[in-house]
């Protein structure tokens, strides 16, 4: 399986390249389909889907195409997937994102489309990835488990680590080196903190950390294979 695991998307050349490595593909030949469904339940300003959206726009692919697995019925969403490079999980809520993928019925699909594809994430879309969601923003859980009545820290487990995006954002003031390396004693899996220009290119469990800012790696003496 190949994952290229972002805190913010497509934000630089190295992690545009390690992308197109996984495709193995030019970008005119690629095909990437944007799944934005993690974002619907998410009150905030929307200014940074925009901002990634028009990041992978320069691309200069063949085909960009939006799928909201969530507002379309599975013939649809399906063919259009079918018909990617990439499908694209866009950043929100994690809890969403997931129960999404459960309704849907994409969660069983999934693994056999990954055969062929490459799985890209934003955020959200990459926290799904892992084992589970105890890393996830427990106000995003709390919100969703009152609004929606999931409780579920069920995830892909296409990952054995976890993932913190928006080291050091002003967005996520608690987001510092010193505050996700104390949180992290709490997992006994690897953490990865990724800020905007970082990312994991992931294959078959081998990791690469893609950077050209800041990241760290907490608990990594623990069982993950690294490259």
């Amino acid at each position: 399986m190949k994952l290229l695991l972002t805190s913010d998307g497509i934000t630089n050349k190295s992690i545009a390249k390690a992308l197109f490595d996984l495709v193995g593909k030019k970008p005119e030949e690629t095909t990437i389909a944007m799944i934005p469904t993690a974002m619907n339940v998410s009150p905030a300003d929307k200014k940074w889907f925009a901002e990634a959206l028009y990041q992978i726009g320069q691309l200069d692919l063949k085909l960009l195409d939006i799928v909201d697995i969530s507002a379309l019925p599975k013939e649809i969403w399906l063919s259009r997937l079918e018909a990617a490079d990439v499908l694209f999980f866009n950043g929100g809520n994690s809890f969403h994102l997931m129960h999404s993928l459960k309704e849907s019925g994409l969660i069983s699909i999934l693994p056999e489309l990954l055969k062929t594809r490459v799985y890209a994430g934003l955020s959200a879309g990459s926290t799904v990835t892992a084992p589970d969601l105890a890393s996830a923003s427990k106000s995003r859980k709390d919100f969703y488990e009152k609004n929606f009545g999931y409780n579920s820290e069920d995830a892909l487990n296409f990952a054995d680590f976890y993932i913190k995006s928006h080291l050091n954002a002003p967005y996520f003031p608690e987001r510092t080196k010193e505050n996700l390396l104390s949180k992290a004693k709490n997992f006994n899996k690897p953490v990865y903190a990724l800020d905007y220009n970082s990312a994991l290119k992931v294959i078959d469990g081998n990791i690469e950390v893609i950077s050209e800012g800041e990241y760290h790696i907490f608990n990594q003496e623990l069982n993950a294979k690294k490259s």
